[in-house]
């Protein structure tokens, strides 16, 4: 008869075996799940992207944040030139600011004007870029290069340095353009809508360049063969660019359209000197310009702030209607 097993039915037996199995160092049993990622430590990774992005953060928050705050902290100051003097206290005036400035009937006027403005400069600005960028791609290298640096000149060109060659270039009395159209001594600036007529030009002039040079190189992303496809099936250029181009190029688009919102909107230089600070009786004021005006030419810091934190609302609120709208159309962004 064999002899019994050192564990033959007895439970104690088998415990004492499994603790004689040895454990791994360190604490950690064989069977334990790995993490997230399926190492160990993964959780701790999750920090290092913000590791590397907290120098960039930390100069934004310096540049944006900082500022904003301050816009918005003076604009519920009562905040004057008294103040920055030190001749009367600065007191809290709360939302009165924004009750003077929406009160303000010149505030509407020039909101309207903006808007007008910088949608006119917007589709203007796209229109010119995106056809110049199909252009590129259809000529040789050699003008592809002539446009291409005619082009980043133009982009180039400080905003004071190209409103005043615009003016000069459609002065009334040596003007080119006058004498080409055969205009006399037209007055571009004297107009209401031939001066806003002109600083457009002026902007689509100095805009346009970044609109190109990103749609192209988009464009150039594009395999070829879909392309080809579309060309072979019978489409014209138009429907190509309709149902084909502009679809892929779409989160591009959407890159140029919002710089171009942001940038049109907050136009001040151009309409400052080509306009004389606004126009005749301020027909040509903007927000940007009116709001330097209520800040430093009244010194109304408060109310400048104000229509600042307006304007900051306002792009905010078109970047996020726009943005939402192409996420309803299932764009992946």
């Amino acid at each position: 008869m064999s002899a019994p097993s050192k564990t033959g039915g007895d439970p104690r037996g088998r415990v004492r075996d499994a603790e004689s199995v040895p454990r791994p160092r360190g604490g950690r049993t064989a069977g334990r799940a790995p993490g997230p990622s399926g190492r160990p430590g993964a959780r701790r990774s999750g920090w290092t992207p913000w590791l590397y992005l907290a120098p960039a953060l930390v100069v934004l928050g310096g540049l944006l944040v900082y500022p904003i705050y301050q816009l918005g902290l003076i604009s519920f100051l009562e905040y004057t030139q008294a103040q920055v003097s030190g001749g009367e206290p600065t007191t809290f005036k709360g939302f009165g600011n924004y009750a003077e400035l929406f009160g303000d009937e010149q505030f509407w006027t020039v909101l309207v004007s903006t808007l007008v403005f910088a949608a006119a400069c917007v589709v203007s600005t796209l229109a010119v870029g995106c056809a110049l960028a199909v252009l590129l791609t259809r000529v040789r290298a050699l003008p592809r290069l002539a446009l291409m640096m005619a082009a980043l000149g133009a982009w180039a060109t400080p905003a004071v340095t190209g409103s005043t060659v615009w003016l000069l270039l459609f002065d009334p009395d040596f003007g080119p353009v006058n004498r080409i159209l055969g205009l006399g001594d037209y007055s571009w600036t004297y107009g209401r809508y031939s001066a806003f007529f002109l600083v457009l030009l002026e902007v689509v002039w100095c805009s346009f360049p970044f609109v190109m040079v990103t749609v192209y190189a988009g464009i150039r992303a594009i395999p070829t063969e879909v392309l080809e496809a579309a060309s072979l099936d019978g489409a014209s250029q138009w429907r190509i660019w309709r149902s084909v181009t502009a679809p892929m190029l779409r989160p591009i688009l959407v890159i140029v359209t919002i710089q171009s919102v942001i940038w049109d909107f907050k136009v001040f230089t151009q309409i400052y000197v080509m306009t004389n600070g606004g126009g005749i009786a301020g027909q040509n004021m903007v927000l940007n310009v009116y709001a330097y005006q209520q800040a430093f030419a009244s010194s109304q810091y408060s109310l400048g702030s104000a229509i600042g934190v307006v304007m900051l609302l306002i792009l905010l609120a078109v970047t996020l209607v726009y943005l939402r709208l192409l996420r309803r159309q299932g764009e992946e962004l």
